[in-house]
């Protein structure tokens, strides 16, 4: 039985096109290749734990003896977005896909948003957010109107500079458009994206912040909450599942960050239950932007501060290491791709297994339940950790 879980999400790094793939236009995906054949990949520590082991890979050189139980999962859910992946992991299955807004919102959304926040509206397309800001950012600073777009994600994102709206000034008028974005016009986000600089040179600042819509029933965090358990969220977590089931939010800035935060947690805070991990840049600062380089050093940054993590877990600390969706930095798409997600479940005493495809993301909270000595039986999913010794057979 394990005593502290920690789960560690690489936001967007898929490893490989779900068999559905081509009718969510991803064809041909697949995020971890893409970082393999730049030839400037070096992740010692993930290729020990196997992830070059997982079936049907097809890219890196696996080792002969991985030191952590390894597989991959496909997704259930209807979808590809980052609220769909978490959620599901956590135990829900989402039949039907969040909304999107391929040409924009409608008149009846933009109007009460107006009125709403006595502001014009700008853009209310999908957009790259680098090149909105770019292009909306000089008559956004001249009007006060506010630069409104979308992406082929389910979400509504608000950009503002920051000295025309302050940032809890913007939060409260995302917090207005998650009011409106219910029923038939909800979407899984409302995204706050608050932007600094002069005109052409404008960039965005790590004070986003999203506005989550709540999931539909309890969620793995729920359970363990209720059970008495720590349930410590390290990045957006928090916001993805709307503070529900969070005992503590740990807010961070990046990458670097957020593995700083986890790796104190894990040096000096003697816990009980899970610490669940999102790391945001490899989506938001090198999927969405096509950036291979970018993301490939990213990747190799993360797997340096593994390697600072791994000594400071204790004998009966689970470790797990997984994604929500692609986002294959080398396809024309910049949007999110319908991807396997990696699974590496390291510790003490795992027993390092090939636990091959698992046919949902939510086999990954139902075994951080079971190692956690949680019932889970109102989740989807079915549970590894007998496979792993996580729990006795």
């Amino acid at each position: 039985m394990a005593k502290r879980v920690f789960l560690i999400v690489l936001d967007s790094c898929g490893c490989g096109e779900l068999p559905d793939a081509a009718d969510y236009g991803d064809a041909g995906s697949h995020t971890i290749r893409a970082l393999v054949e730049t030839g400037r990949l070096h992740v010692p520590n993930l290729t020990k734990m196997g992830l070059f082991n997982i079936d049907g890979i097809g890219c890196g050189t696996p080792v002969e003896a991985p030191t952590a139980a390894y597989g991959k999962c496909a997704e259930r859910s209807r979808g590809k977005d980052t609220t769909t992946g978490h959620w599901e992991i956590a135990g829900l299955i989402s039949t039907v896909p969040m909304r999107t807004f391929p040409d924009g919102f409608p008149e009846e959304v933009l109007s009460r948003l107006r009125k709403a926040t006595g502001r014009e509206i700008l853009c209310n397309l999908p957009y790259s957010g680098t090149e909105v800001i770019r292009d909306y950012g000089r008559e956004h600073m001249e009007t006060g109107a506010l630069i409104v777009y979308t992406s082929a994600d389910s979400v509504l994102q608000i950009a503002a500079h920051e000295s025309v709206i302050p940032v809890d000034e913007l939060y409260e008028i995302c917090r207005k458009a998650r009011e409106i974005m219910q029923g038939e016009f909800a979407v899984g986000r409302i995204i706050a994206r608050p932007f600094v600089g002069e005109y052409p040179n404008f960039t965005r600042t790590a004070n986003r912040h999203d506005f989550s819509v709540s999931p539909f029933a309890p969620t793995l965090l729920d359970l363990l909450k209720d059970a008495g358990r720590d349930v410590i969220s390290v990045g957006k977590i928090v916001d993805i599942f709307n503070q529900q089931g969070i005992t503590e939010a740990i807010r961070t800035k990046s990458n670097d960050d957020g593995m700083g935060r986890t790796i104190t947690l894990a040096g000096s805070r003697d816990f009980n239950g899970f610490c669940f991990v999102n790391l945001v840049e490899f989506d938001s600062s090198y999927g969405h932007r096509n950036d291979v380089p970018g993301y490939t050093a990213a990747l190799n940054a993360f797997d340096a501060q593994l390697g600072a993590l791994l000594p400071l877990l204790h004998d009966d600390d689970l470790l797990m290491i997984t994604a929500d969706h692609g986002c294959d930095p080398s396809t024309p798409s910049t949007d999110h791709s319908r991807e396997y997600i990696p699974l590496l479940v390291w510790g003490k005493g795992v027993q390092p297994v090939n636990l091959g495809v698992r046919t949902g993301f939510s086999d990954i909270g139902q075994t951080v339940a079971d190692a956690l000595g949680v019932s889970a039986q109102t989740l989807a999913g079915s549970s590894f950790a007998r496979e792993i010794g996580a729990i006795p057979s």
